[in-house]
């Protein structure tokens, strides 16, 4: 019994370790032994590219979004501009539309269904050969758009993730802890695509293969993660282009960043169970063991941290052990309580308010999972309008 309460207690722990820093390691060590290429380009041809903004209620950053997209370096008669909006109830299709003699077309949905629903909607008026999704509060280099689209010219590509470059405030609140976390993740993938294949794209602006986005996804799914789970299905993989960068402005608040962390997870838990035979190491290979040390693993301490504090409770003794938990909890809300009002200690705030949200978000996640909460409509992130 003592020995199963240790294991159980120490469990989220170790998986951590491994999914945040051994897995990482391994990546290291095996890119610096091998590397797969990216084929070079096949021609100066550009190929015929959709970029869709899904949008809600986004009429204070759609105007900047579109002139943005607009100035974008792309032979204008291979673009086309697909503003899709799901049943917004502001002014963001009248504002689309005074966008119609520059090219800029409005694909409307009648009813508020949710991102995925509008995204699958998209392909019935979409024409490129590439789906490019941008979201609508993101800032998009004019010169990002080529790189992401150029890694095409190789054919067993099918998905390009751009690299999210995450600005704001690093004093306030999480932001600076959020801001180092995506620095982190875009290393990550960096190494994955040496190997072969990331395992999940950014959602802020990625590409797919027009084929790939054929088949319809189930409204609480997201398309960013299965994208790629879909394009290995079909024998494709998929990689992070460096020279792709979209600049995220990141929000201030840890109660907005709380439930953009919690929704993201729980379509990103139900999309890998979704495809779970990729899972599967002895059909899928190395992609299998990427897929599950950097999804599953990830997430996996956040279910297990219930039944590990009652693991950890009864090797210290039931009551000393809540007791113990308690009291941690509570230095760690003082700790961000009185960081913010010291200055000497305010570098402590960020980190302890982005663990104490990623960890809070992780335990949520899981429980809409669980109890199967609906999650078809969508409440964009608020964000800080992006600098030019």
């Amino acid at each position: 019994m003592y020995r199963l309460a240790l294991i159980i207690a120490f469990a989220p722990v170790v998986i951590g370790l491994y999914a945040y820093v051994g897995y990482p390691a391994i990546l290291w060590i095996l890119s610096k032994v091998r590397t797969r290429q990216i084929a070079p380009p096949a021609s100066n041809e550009w190929p015929s590219v959709t970029i869709t903004v899904p949008v809600y209620n986004a009429a204070a950053t759609l105007r900047p979004t579109l002139d943005r997209l607009l100035a974008l370096d792309y032979p204008s008669n291979r673009l086309q501009l697909l503003v899709i909006s799901d049943g917004s109830t502001d002014s963001t299709e009248d504002i689309a539309r005074q966008y119609a003699d520059r090219g800029v077309e409005l694909l409307r949905m009648p009813e508020r269904r949710g991102k995925t629903i509008a995204e699958n909607a998209a392909l019935s008026v979409a024409r490129g050969d590439l789906i490019v999704n941008v979201d609508a509060t993101i800032l998009v280099p004019p010169g990002s758009l080529k790189p992401l689209v150029r890694v095409f010219d190789d054919p067993t590509i099918g998905v390009a993730s751009g690299r999210d470059v995450s600005t704001g405030d690093t004093e306030r609140e999480g932001t600076g802890a959020e801001s180092g976390y995506v620095g982190y993740e875009m290393w990550v993938r960096d190494l994955e695509t040496k190997l072969g294949s990331i395992v999940g794209a950014s959602g802020c602006f990625y590409a797919i293969r027009r084929h790939i986005h054929a088949e319809p996804l189930p409204a609480d799914l997201s398309w960013d993660f299965a994208s790629v789970l879909v394009a290995r299905l079909k024998g494709l993989r998929s990689v992070s282009v460096r020279e792709a960068i979209c600049v995220v402005p990141r929000t201030s608040r840890l109660g907005t960043e709380l439930k953009r962390k919690v929704r993201t997870m729980a379509r990103g838990i139900r999309t890998l169970f979704h495809h779970g035979e990729l899972m599967n190491p002895l059909k899928y290979g190395s992609f299998s063991l990427m897929l599950v040390s950097h999804k599953l693993l990830r997430w996996l301490p956040y279910l297990l941290a219930p039944v590990s504090a009652l693991a950890a409770a009864i090797l210290l003794g039931l009551t000393f052990g809540w007791v113990a938990v308690l009291v941690a909890s509570i230095a760690a809300m003082v700790i961000v309580a009185v960081s913010r009002s010291v200055p000497s200690l305010k570098a402590l705030a960020a980190p302890a308010g982005f663990v104490a949200a990623a960890c809070t978000a992780g335990l949520l996640a899981w429980w809409d999972v669980i109890r199967q909460a609906p999650m078809a409509t969508w409440d964009p992130t608020p964000r800080p309008k992006p600098q030019s």
